[in-house]
């Protein structure tokens, strides 16, 4: 990721509308910034969601707020609780989250 061509800015994330984006189970809501080709997302997961599909989309994920459940395609499973990240290149394992209590994170995409 090669940022550029963003001038320096603040954001103040309660004044975004979040967008609704169902799971298969429970509903994820988005705060969405784009700058140039570089999505910055503030997620919150409500308690019980369940990712509706794979992603293969590469992302940087810091979690502040709650549990997040990865599951790799592979099998391979990770929790991430307040102040842990995770890091996947584009195309790299695809992945799902889930989480029975809730999250919010901060996503770089």
């Amino acid at each position: 990721m090669k940022m550029q061509e963003i001038p320096f800015g603040t954001t103040d994330w309660h004044t975004i509308e979040p967008t609704e984006h169902p799971g298969q189970t429970g509903m994820a809501y988005w705060r969405t910034c784009q700058f140039g080709d570089i999505r910055v997302r503030m997620v919150d997961y409500s308690a019980g969601y369940l990712a509706d599909h794979w992603c293969s989309k590469g992302h940087i994920l810091f979690c502040l707020e709650g549990e997040l459940h990865t599951e790799l395609e592979d099998g391979r499973r990770f929790v991430l609780v307040p102040g842990m990240s995770y890091q996947v290149a584009d195309e790299a394992e695809a992945h799902r989250s889930s989480t029975p209590i809730g999250a919010r994170l901060f996503i770089v995409d």
